[in-house]
């Protein structure tokens, strides 16, 4: 029997979903270890095996088909566009992406003037604005803290992810759209899903009796 092969966002989420396939019966001790310095953990007797990635990595990893399973945020999914199949919602890391700016810069988003749009995610700012509003926008691709655009004159809005809108309301910004809900979510290889149908299928009905939600 091959290995499955699970790529997980590193940090917080691949903790949470380490949690979350403990409960199912998915393991591994080696990632327990917070001294390691291994790259690939497995659980022989299972035929599983982990790898840890930048969020951003992990899409490529999957529709590449290094890995058979995916773990990673929506918006990177949204962000990253590749060709794989999203199957489960893990219902942790809930969030959404915004359109933000300070109240002045609501009015810019009603009408069909040029705006400057700064992100960490010019693919789902683009989308957004272009098919979503039909708005015309110059989109500013930032690496940092976004919500300094608007406060120094690079951009009129920003698009980026809100949890708490702590950041946003201490800097005089606030959400002024709703782009869409995040959520970690489980990806499966096109290839994988066929060849291994059957205990991809079954660690999915695992995550579904402990409440997640299973993508159609």
């Amino acid at each position: 029997m091959r290995y499955i092969t699970f790529a997980l966002a590193k940090g917080r989420l691949a903790r949470k979903a380490m949690e979350i396939l403990e409960e199912t019966g998915i393991t591994c001790e080696e990632m327990k270890d917070e001294k390691t310095r291994k790259l690939i953990f497995v659980n022989e007797e299972l035929k599983f095996r982990f790898f840890l990635a930048k969020a951003s990595d992990v899409p490529t990893y999957v529709e590449y088909g290094a890995a058979d399973i995916g773990i990673v945020g929506r918006d990177t999914l949204l962000e990253e566009g590749r060709k794989l199949y999203e199957v489960y919602d893990l219902g942790i890391g809930k969030c959404k992406m915004c359109v933000c700016g300070p109240e002045s810069a609501k009015s810019l988003l009603n009408g069909h003037e040029l705006i400057r749009v700064a992100s960490k995610y010019p693919n789902i700012a683009k989308d957004y604005f272009y098919n979503v509003k039909h708005q015309t926008v110059e989109i500013i691709k930032l690496n940092g803290s976004v919500e300094l655009a608007p406060i120094v004159g690079l951009s009129e809005v920003i698009v980026d992810i809100v949890e708490t809108g702590a950041t946003l309301r201490e800097n005089g910004l606030q959400v002024l759209e709703e782009v869409c809900d995040l959520s970690a979510r489980m990806v499966v290889n096109q290839v994988s899903m066929k060849m291994e149908s059957g205990r991809i299928s079954d660690i999915i009905d695992k995550l579904r009796t402990r409440g997640g939600k299973e993508i159609k």
